[in-house]
């Protein structure tokens, strides 16, 4: 019995990539260009967590004191009416 189901994809465009890669020697087929495409997405996913994580655990340890959520808001009120100001006189 198989490990995993055969899947249907549509490649578009993207069906000359994966010839390519093969007729190259790089990869035997295309279960192994899409297998190494989705180890390449989790790979890219984890760094991009972990600077996210990064960040926010900076954030927390900013000692800089917390800005209230109405003042934050109110700030970015007044830029965005600033910036619509602008562009209209800009039209």
């Amino acid at each position: 019995m198989r490990a995993s189901k055969p899947v249907t994809v549509t490649l578009g465009d993207l069906q000359e990539r994966v010839d390519a890669r093969i007729q190259s020697g790089t990869y035997a087929t295309v279960s192994e260009v899409l297998r190494a495409g989705l180890r390449a997405l989790d790979r890219e996913e984890e760094a991009l967590d972990a600077i996210l994580r990064q960040r926010l655990q900076e954030a927390l340890d900013d000692p800089r004191p917390s800005i209230p959520a109405d003042q934050v808001f109110a700030d970015l009120r007044a830029h965005h009416a600033a910036r619509a100001g602008a562009a209209k006189r800009g039209a």
